[in-house]
């Protein structure tokens, strides 16, 4: 059951996020402003990667306006977020803003009538739940690899160390495997692991 509606079917007037809009009168062209903040019971987003966190405070910045099949609601929702960026894994917080224009259906409305019960949402006793739209507006708007900086360099792939905080030039010598035993061979060679070469001249038989 959605998290704001009670077990009759009704909208709960209670929360933040349901909005009476009685005072509209279904008198197409008038409008309300509304600006709130509601939270979230949970947290949305991807875990470890960029989510906006349970219990967030969202800000609403909305225009109620009454059309012949319903209440039009457009305006900007913001909410904070919080993740690691994608390159370097350092922690980040920011914030994402999207445009909402949401269309709630009269219950005897053309639109209410031919569209499927997921395809637009409705009004239930004059009441408009703004958390589903907010919820997936924002959800959409997340980004998919999220930065600390739009030129992070990341990591080093050798040693894991940040790029930013290593020196210039930093750099790891790598040997083809094709040449590992010949190298090996010569360092040996150059620190005298190498078996001694017989003195020339050297007579066996004296």
């Amino acid at each position: 059951m959605p998290e704001n509606r009670t077990a009759t079917g009704h909208l709960d007037a209670r929360s933040p996020w349901v909005v009476d809009t009685r005072e509209l009168g279904r008198r197409a062209g008038l409008s309300r402003t509304l600006q709130r903040q509601a939270p979230f019971d949970v947290s949305l987003g991807v875990p470890d990667v960029i989510i906006v966190p349970k219990g967030a405070e969202i800000d609403l910045d909305l225009l109620l306006e009454s059309v012949v099949e319903g209440v039009l609601v457009t305006g900007t929702a913001m909410a904070p977020t919080t993740g690691h960026c994608s390159r370097c894994l350092d922690p980040i917080g920011d914030e994402v803003e999207v445009e909402l224009t949401e269309l709630f259906a009269y219950p005897d409305s053309t639109t209410e009538a031919t569209t499927d019960e997921d395809e637009v949402s409705r009004l239930v006793d004059d009441r408009i739940d703004l958390e589903p739209a907010v919820r997936d507006a924002l959800v959409l708007a997340l980004p998919q690899v999220p930065l600390c900086t739009e030129d992070c360099p990341g990591l080093c792939a050798e040693c894991g160390v940040k790029w930013a905080d290593l020196e210039p030039g930093h750099g790891h010598e790598t040997i083809d495997p094709r040449w590992a035993a010949l190298v090996e061979r010569l360092e040996g060679t150059s620190n005298g692991t190498d078996d001694e070469t017989p003195a020339s001249g050297a007579d066996d038989n004296a």
